[in-house]
């Protein structure tokens, strides 16, 4: 059969853009090993052809600027765009059995509709996440260490499989909900970077569940979870820790855990008074660590937006040069602190320190997956990032014409929020369902959100955006914690979306 005379133009073009790719990629000197893939058995890998495809997502950027992934690890998407093999792996209580979570399509994003229905009835446990490099640095549920975490002979415990739902490009996905106990870690990883060699470090994480406490961590550690000293830890540490007292603000922040200490800067504290904390549902965290003379954080809204440097300069005195060791870790310190408390969406390790335009590439990559809040169709509650407290219906009222307000997050019936398919924000259930209503059919800034019985007209239909925002599908405007207060009581309103931190939301 012949073949179209287009279609022949067509593969000539298309085998000068993988020759032209193929030569950049040389140049920049990526070894092999840099985008392989994962292959199960049917699977088959075509190294080159990988090499050029991938440079749309994360791992494939870092190859591309000759700092190949080292680990690649995700619940929510590929990392690199020829990946079709398990993200993780999860256990459900019923019958303790397993099943690997894999992908839609290669490179393409988690099969969230697998475990709704795997773990339909019961409960699930994610026990591994799989390394999407050709090193197969999979994390198991850790051990424990010097601390001894709450599971079977001091081992630290999987998280809740369902506890983190959300969306990417408007698939549902789940992140890793790291609550104290919880954490995943594999000693003596291959291919990592040790003692001074330099490595970078990202992770998507939120802002909506933090604390003060060791460690919720995403990189190297020890591999006798023993704290063994200055400089033989490169992670990155999130949180409202402030280690050597001073900071600026109340977090939380990227910070790098080097092993006896989180730091902010090479001196330890926060003095920059345009770092009190970064507030957005997906947090882009970013750690590089020559390992002699220089470590770099980072900063990224993970839904729009570039990156912003919050220190770059020496390594603290006493650690240079770094003593890293070869195990990689999340939810954990060193030594394995298990009080850390976090959100984890997907992070990447690499050899080598990488550019500052590989990582705006790869933070490019991180606003494109189209992160999400809310899982579509499930009850959670409305938080008021901003402020940390949570949207509610005030002293559990369900009489219609209620103004909603904000207060400390407490689980109960009256801050929790169904999200619908025709958009629907609805609080309690049965003949007292109610929903989420903009007042009088109100279109101007300043119009009270209240509780009212659910009709389908456009004043009750909210978008849930990538952005955080949750904006009125009748207006546009966005639901707003009244004058960016923090005070319990605080109504919610209507008012034109500024990007403001009260105008940030998670249904989490």
């Amino acid at each position: 059969m012949l073949e179209p005379a287009d279609d022949r133009r067509r593969r000539r073009g298309k085998a000068v853009l993988l020759s032209a790719l193929a030569m950049i990629l040389i140049a920049f000197g990526a070894p092999a090993f840099a985008t392989s893939t994962r292959a199960d058995a049917s699977t088959v890998v075509h190294p080159a052809a990988h090499r050029v495809a991938d440079v749309s997502l994360p791992c494939g950027l870092y190859a591309a600027g000759g700092t190949p992934c080292v680990t690649a690890h995700s619940t929510t998407r590929a990392l690199f765009a020829s990946y079709n093999g398990p993200l993780y792996q999860i256990q459900r209580a019923s019958d303790h059995g397993y099943r690997d979570i894999g992908l839609l399509g290669a490179g393409g994003y988690a099969d969230g509709a697998s475990q709704v229905s795997f773990c339909s009835g019961t409960s699930c446990t994610i026990t591994k996440i799989y390394d999407q490099t050709a090193q197969h640095n999979d994390m198991p549920i850790s051990w424990g260490g010097y601390w001894k975490g709450p599971g079977p002979n001091g081992s630290d415990v999987g998280a809740d499989a369902m506890a983190l739902p959300v969306t990417a490009a408007g698939h549902q996905v789940f992140g890793v909900k790291v609550t104290p106990g919880v954490g995943y870690r594999l000693d003596h990883a291959k291919g990592v970077p040790t003692g001074a060699q330099p490595e970078g470090i990202y992770m998507v994480t939120s802002s909506n569940y933090t604390s003060q406490w060791c460690c919720f961590d995403y990189g190297s550690g020890e591999n006798s979870h023993t704290d063994t000293g200055n400089a033989t830890m490169n992670a990155i540490y999130w949180g409202t820790a402030c280690w050597f007292g001073g900071c600026t603000g109340s977090g939380p922040w990227v910070e790098a855990d080097l092993e006896n200490g989180m730091f902010h800067t090479n001196t330890g504290s926060n003095k920059d008074p345009n770092n009190p904390g970064v507030h957005y549902p997906f947090v882009s965290a970013w750690l590089k660590n020559n390992g002699t003379s220089n470590f770099t954080l980072k900063y990224g809204n993970g839904a729009s937006g570039g990156l912003t440097t919050t220190f770059s300069g020496p390594l603290p005195n006493g650690y240079s040069p770094m003593k890293v060791d070869s195990s990689v870790l999340l939810g954990t310190g060193g030594d394995n602190s298990p009080n850390g408390v976090g959100e984890f969406f997907e992070g990447a390790m690499t050899a080598g320190y990488p550019s500052d335009a590989t990582e705006n590439a790869v933070q490019a990559s991180i606003t494109a997956a189209g992160y999400g809040a809310g899982g579509g169709g499930t009850s959670t509650a409305l938080h008021a990032v901003g402020a940390g407290k949570c949207l509610e219906v005030p002293g559990a009222s369900t009489t219609p014409g209620t103004q909603t307000q904000i207060r400390d997050c407490t689980g109960a019936a009256n801050q929790i929020w169904s999200r619908t398919g025709s958009r629907e924000l609805a609080v309690y259930s049965g003949s007292s369902r109610l929903c989420l209503d903009a007042s009088n059919q109100g279109a101007s800034p300043g119009t009270k959100v209240i509780t009212w019985t659910c009709n389908g007209q456009t004043n009750q239909q909210w978008n849930v955006n990538a952005n955080g925002t949750v904006t009125s599908a009748q207006s546009g405007l966005c639901l707003d914690v009244t004058g960016a207060a923090t005070a319990n009581g605080t109504p919610a309103e209507l008012w034109t979306c500024n990007g403001g931190s009260n105008q940030q939301w998670s249904l989490s």
